[in-house]
């Protein structure tokens, strides 16, 4: 059975590793729902990567017009004509970035939700850093244009932010009391 310690190459012993706080149960399960969401948004995001590899080489407005059709939206709409426009200005080599963008933020959100799956404190730092970083262009777009969308995105956005910095602030005050009452019973 493996050890739950690394082991010192030169002294053949485990190296002792600070012991990460147990959670209760709620909280640990919590932080499996934010795991569960950031694995999601990896996997949209690698999904729109790989459509978008999909289309090197190959006329991507023929393909924004099989969209419009699917979606039975009118191809003369004012907006139906914008997308049809950029589809037919995209580039391979703006599909082959914008594959490879997806690609390395989908690997971000894979390792952030296995160190959150795993209880892991660096993990709930880049949960906490990287919600915080879509916090101003959130609210920047609903004070451009305010949708149900956009203040749901926002909303779910900081109760994750704020859900995770409880988790961290809780860690912290069992380690103090942990460090506390180790210092009074050695006295």
């Amino acid at each position: 059975m493996l050890s739950e310690n690394p082991v010192d190459p030169q002294a053949g012993d485990p190296v002792p590793r600070p012991k990460q706080p147990s959670l209760p149960v709620p909280i640990a399960r919590g932080l499996h729902v934010v795991a569960l969401f950031e694995a999601a948004k990896g996997l949209l995001v690698l999904a729109a990567g790989i459509g978008a590899l999909s289309l090197l080489n190959h006329d991507a407005r023929v393909v924004a017009e099989k969209i419009v059709r699917y979606l039975l939206l009118n191809p003369d709409s004012h907006y139906a004509q914008i997308f049809l426009k950029r589809a037919s200005l995209v580039t391979n080599k703006q599909l082959l970035f914008t594959a490879i963008g997806a690609t390395l933020y989908s690997g971000t959100r894979f390792v952030e939700a296995y160190g959150l799956w795993k209880n892991r404190a660096w993990a709930e730092w880049l949960a906490v850093l990287g919600g915080m970083v879509y916090l101003p262009f959130e609210i920047s777009a609903i004070l451009h244009h305010a949708t149900l969308l956009r203040f749901g995105l926002l909303t779910i956005n900081v109760l994750i932010v704020l859900y995770v910095i409880r988790v961290l602030w809780i860690k912290r005050q069992t380690r103090a009391r942990a460090a506390l009452i180790a210092t009074s019973s050695s006295a």
